[in-house]
């Protein structure tokens, strides 16, 4: 023992178990120096006590640690990031987190982080431009291991130009920018981007309906300017063009993604008289509200109409009928980009860019046209 944790043990306050305070000093957090004067050791046997990289006797880590835990002390995580002793966290950009799938992508992020011991945080940015900036620079200034952007975009100019800007922020701090369902950046730019193929899952759709033998499919797609509704688009026209089926614009109803708009087009869609005998959904949210729209007009699924969707949800199997929709490996997704976002000094710059397969899961909710 140093002559300096001696005198401080031996000092009134250490015997009593109390600490002088200043005026005024009962409102600020404890520090370092206060825990040192409440064991009664020095600054430095704290530190080395609290980063566990020094031996201290088994009775000094108890002293320092009951000061501690009575004085509510909370270490600095941003100084121990900055001196490597704590492991950058994973920060998760999201615009919505309730959505189910969505909410997949989060799960799979937590997953990976958790793996490799290392927090996951998230923020949702409810489609505000300056709260995903705000969150992107707080990332950055916090040494995030990885910052993962999450969700469809419409993919103009100015998003590749804030996207640039933020790849190379984060890389600057040490960090990786990973998009996550969002179209990749030109060549050169510090970035991981993990898709999953939309147009594939979607010509798997439509394929399978027109394999059954439908000509009239109503497709309840969403915004066409956003990447990842354009590409299901794409996978529904393409599959037409494959079994010369022609476009019908009529047909082709866009909207976003919610079951009340599913509701609302295809009850619009009936009551206009439009001609259809198959619905392919852009996503399952939008099947649940299609599937009500047509119980309400006295229309079986599959026996009037056939059903398909998008996502594979949860709750999809068990709709009555069950729905035939495409899976997307959401969790993968999420689990994914932390992995590469990780693992990137290992790996080839190729394995930066990733596109994760689609699934058509058949269910009970097509059939024949009649």
């Amino acid at each position: 023992m140093t002559d300096q944790e001696s005198r401080a043990r031996t000092s009134p306050d250490a015997r009593s178990g109390k600490r002088r305070r200043k005026s005024g000093e009962d409102d600020r957090p404890s520090t370092i120096r206060d825990v040192a004067a409440r064991a009664g050791v020095s600054v430095a046997t704290v530190s080395r006590t609290l980063a566990g990289n020094y031996p201290v006797s088994a009775a000094t880590r108890d002293r320092v640690m009951a000061a501690v835990d009575s004085l509510h002390y909370v270490v600095n995580v941003h100084a121990k990031a900055l001196s490597g002793r704590v492991a950058g966290p994973i920060a998760l950009v999201i615009r919505d987190i309730t959505g189910p799938s969505l909410a997949h992508v989060a799960a799979g992020v937590e997953q990976e982080a958790a793996a490799s011991g290392r927090l996951s945080l998230v923020c949702a940015t409810r489609g505000d431009q300056h709260r995903e900036d705000d969150f992107v620079q707080l990332m950055r200034e916090q040494h995030a291991a990885a910052v993962v952007l999450v969700g469809g975009v419409v993919p103009d100019d100015a998003y590749h130009e804030r996207m640039a800007e933020y790849a190379r922020a984060l890389d600057a701090a040490g960090s990786r920018l990973v998009l996550c369902g969002r179209p990749p950046l030109p060549d050169g730019l510090p970035v991981t981007v993990v898709e999953y193929d939309n147009r594939g899952g979607s010509f798997q759709a439509a394929d399978h309906l027109l394999t059954a033998g439908h000509r009239r499919i109503l497709f309840l797609g969403g915004d066409p300017q956003v990447n990842t509704a354009c590409q299901r688009r794409e996978g529904y026209r393409h599959a037409l063009r494959a079994h010369s089926v022609p476009y019908v614009e009529e047909l082709d109803v866009p909207g976003t993604y919610t079951r009340v708009s599913g509701y609302q087009r295809t009850r619009d869609a009936l009551q206009s008289g439009l001609d259809f005998t198959a619905i392919f959904a852009g996503t399952d949210m939008v099947a649940t509200g299609a599937l009500a729209a047509l119980r309400e007009a006295d229309l079986d699924v599959p026996g009037d109409i056939s059903l398909v969707g998008f996502d594979d949800v949860p709750f999809a199997a068990d709709l009555t009928p069950a729905l035939t929709t495409v899976r997307v490996p959401y969790e993968d997704l999420g689990r994914t980009a932390v992995r590469l976002a990780l693992e990137r000094e290992n790996r080839l710059a190729d394995d930066d860019h990733v596109v994760l397969s689609t699934q058509l899961v058949i269910r009970q909710s097509v059939r024949p046209p009649r």
